[in-house]
């Protein structure tokens, strides 16, 4: 069977996307993964090409109709460049018109990154497996088996792997969007086209001890530290113990967890578990204990459901849908603004360990995961595992490193060991 079928319709995690973005600002997110050897760029080149037509939803430029903007797949790959600038450089939205993604390498690493509309990690993270095997393939003449995440090129696309899962698995009880503003904290806002970056290195097995010492997941114990480094922050600008705002901090939870969805489209919703240290200060115990049962509470199927309908429900309504598209940008954009990044601290993305078909891991170091700040968030943090190490990422759009020191300074006084690298001296 030949796809015929050219464009598809934004999911419905994808449609803030484009409304939101700004000059200065796309939201964009970094996948990369280190060879042990010097990529060919010819031969990255061709194996993009190979894969193209493998995934027509991330194959993509953004276009914009009458009500809605839609995703239309390029003719051609995009061309492969050699990673020149700073890590996860704006994408211009007239770019993105042209190729919603890129691809770049240097030395012996590669890198995809993605304008959020795409896909989730999860879904770039398959690309980037696909890409790799076949980059592989074609220059070692090696056999990839087609498991763990890389899909086989020869074939088209499945239905279920374009699917927006939203809509399939939307229900009929929906919850509501009240939330009280979080802790932003501050800092000394960065002036030229850069992005600081700070990478933790540390062995999954000696935080998994930790956590398993406090018999929650390894993501709770990294959300606890972070909440504690905050609360030191917050308690150290704000005197006033009464005046001190909630700290919460944003976990994107993958619904295919929940909901038998292969999309390789965005299906990722989020919860916020956090303290009120208006309250009083709080130990490290009662932190962990509190975002524990918050996530219990929260992670279930009811739950993130209940959240799914919110969402699809203002899509579907009627008089929604017949607004143009340019009236429905200035509303989107103004809500985003009034309330998409003030309910949440920081946001935590922990996209687990990868795994590879055995053969690939004898070719591959690491991999990399980074999301870029936010619009208003000084920073975001992301996660990945593999080969037994974890990559804790921590960008900044402020000069201050101070959230970073009091975060890796927690891990090593519970006796885990870092390394750091950074692409600022």
């Amino acid at each position: 069977m030949k796809r015929t079928q050219k464009w598809l319709k934004l999911d419905n995690a994808a449609k803030i996307y484009p409304a939101a973005k700004t000059k200065n600002w796309t939201n964009i997110y970094r996948l990369s993964a280190t060879l042990k050897e010097d990529i060919d760029p010819d031969i990255l080149a061709k194996s993009l090409n190979d894969i193209k037509r493998r995934f027509p939803s991330i194959c993509v430029k953004l276009k914009a109709g009458i009500f809605w903007y839609y995703l239309e797949e390029i003719d051609n790959a995009p061309e492969v460049c050699e990673e020149g600038g700073y890590t996860c450089m704006r994408m211009k939205f007239s770019d993105i018109k042209k190729c919603a993604f890129r691809v770049l390498y240097y030395k012996n690493r590669i890198t995809t990154e993605f304008f959020h509309s795409l896909t989730d990690g999860n879904g770039a993270l398959i690309f980037l497996k696909t890409l790799t095997a076949t980059y592989l393939e074609n220059k070692y003449g090696i056999d990839v088996p087609h498991e763990n995440g890389v899909l086989d090129i020869s074939r088209i696309a499945r239905r279920d792997e374009l699917e927006d899962s939203f809509l399939k698995y939307s229900g009929k009880v929906s919850m509501g969007r009240k939330d009280t503003d979080a802790y932003i904290y501050k800092g000394t806002h960065i002036l030229e086209d850069f992005t600081p970056l700070i990478t933790g290195e540390i062995a999954v097995e000696d935080i998994k001890k930790r956590a398993k010492e406090y018999n929650v997941s390894i993501t709770t114990y990294l959300a606890a530290v972070m909440t504690d480094a905050l609360q030191q922050m917050q308690a150290e600008e704000i005197k006033r113990v009464r005046s001190r705002k909630p700290i919460k901090i944003l976990l994107p939870v993958n619904l295919r967890s929940f909901y038998p969805s292969n999309t390789l489209r965005n299906f990722v919703l989020y919860i916020i578990p956090g303290i009120k240290p208006n309250m009083g200060h709080y130990s490290f115990d009662e932190i962990v204990k509190s975002i524990h049962h918050q996530m219990g509470y929260e992670l279930t199927e009811k739950q993130m459901n209940s959240r799914i309908v919110t969402n699809v429900r203002d899509e579907l309504n009627p008089i929604v849908r017949i607004i143009p598209l340019f009236m429905k940008n200035v509303v989107m954009k103004i809500i985003y603004n009034m309330s998409g990044e003030k309910k949440s601290t920081i946001t935590i993305s922990n996209l687990g360990d990868v795994k590879l078909p055995e053969i690939m891991n004898d070719y591959i170091d690491r991999f990399d995961f980074i999301l870029t700040p936010q619009l208003t968030l000084p920073g975001n943090c992301s996660v990945i595992s593999y080969k037994g190490k974890m990559y804790i990422s921590f960008v900044r759009n402020i000069n201050e490193t101070t959230l970073e020191k009091y975060f890796f300074t927690r891990l090593v006084k519970n006796g885990i060991h870092v390394k750091i690298e950074s692409n600022r001296r």
